[in-house]
């Protein structure tokens, strides 16, 4: 009873530590350094859909978790399909036209 009153005046509760634990995921592993590859294809837009939001927009690599190496490499091919039309520049062209 005693530590339940010094943990609240502490500001800790059970629900406060229950959710710190739920937010902890872990480090997130780059899927190209498992896969060891080199060089992302611009002409894949399959894979290239995984790293995109359904906006269209580039994810981060805090919600990614690849590595800055292939996060700059993955951008690069990303632009590169979108200037080829394999991929939507916008939400609205993914409503438009599918």
């Amino acid at each position: 009873m005693v530590d339940e009153r010094e943990a609240r005046a502490a500001g800790e509760t059970k629900a406060a530590k229950s959710r710190a634990r739920a937010q902890f995921r872990g480090r997130r592993i780059c899927a190209f350094c498992v896969d060891h590859v080199e060089n992302i294809d611009y002409k894949d837009p399959d894979t290239l859909r995984r790293f995109m939001s359904d906006q269209g927009q580039i994810l981060s690599r805090r919600r990614t978790g690849t590595c800055a190496r292939h996060q700059r490499r993955l951008t690069v091919a990303i632009k590169r399909a979108r200037h080829l039309a394999l991929l939507p520049f916008t939400a609205e062209q993914i409503r438009r036209y599918g």
